[in-house]
């Protein structure tokens, strides 16, 4: 697996005003763009190339990181005319992703979480990293069922916007924004779906509060996420 899926299009609503001059994957979070942490967790994995999905100020994403960042390769696929929302923009970057499974990583989050570990687990064709409900989301996504994901339980938990997707499921699905979402739902009714809860350093960047909170984390963590 030598391919992973930054998710950089939206427009960060709930973060405004700073993201209207920055796309949130660039607010810096212990001293580092959030997307630069992801790249150097996907470099340490053995991850070579990474597709980037850009959308509002994405020009600037494009100028901080280029086409070459310390040996792993980006390539874009550009949404700017147009957000396609997550599964939307799974589908568009179809042809860049190869046929093998890759990483998806949500760009607006941050954690500790070893991406490696995904290479590791079993090859199921969708693998979920699964974290406690913080407190915005307080009833959860899916739950876990001896290592499958399920959809209802006694214990329910929130993606955490990390997974590994097998490409062969998003084939036929046509190019338009949708949700992904929906599509997990699907798969995990088909019990494809595999995940484990993480329930180290992980928090959803999606709010003024939310992004101080993960200021507060690295400073306690001074090595960094």
């Amino acid at each position: 697996m030598t391919r992973a899926m930054i998710l950089a299009a939206g427009r960060g609503e709930r973060l405004r005003p700073y993201t209207d001059h920055l796309p949130k994957p660039l607010l810096e979070v212990g001293g580092k763009p959030l997307i630069v942490r992801h790249l150097e967790s996907l470099a340490a994995a053995g991850v070579c190339e990474v597709i980037i999905n850009i959308g509002h100020l994405g020009d600037l994403i494009v100028e901080k990181l280029g086409y070459n960042w310390q040996g792993v390769r980006i390539i874009y696929s550009d949404e700017r005319s147009g957000r396609l929302e997550t599964g939307g923009a799974l589908i568009r970057a179809l042809p860049q992703l190869g046929g093998a499974p890759f990483l998806l990583v949500n760009g607006d989050i941050c954690t500790d979480f070893p991406l490696n570990v995904l290479l590791q687990v079993s090859p199921a064709a969708v693998y979920l990293v699964l974290v406690p409900n913080p407190p915005h989301h307080p009833a959860g996504d899916f739950a876990l069922n001896a290592g499958m994901v399920v959809l209802q339980g006694e214990e329910r938990h929130t993606y955490a916007g990390i997974a590994r997707i097998d490409p062969a499921l998003l084939r036929g699905y046509p190019e338009q924004s949708a949700p992904l979402a929906p599509w997990l739902r699907q798969w995990i009714a088909a019990g494809v779906v595999e995940g484990t809860l993480y329930q180290g350093i992980w928090t959803d960047v999606g709010t003024p509060e939310r992004w101080q909170v993960a200021q507060e984390i690295c400073r306690v963590r001074q090595d960094g996420i």
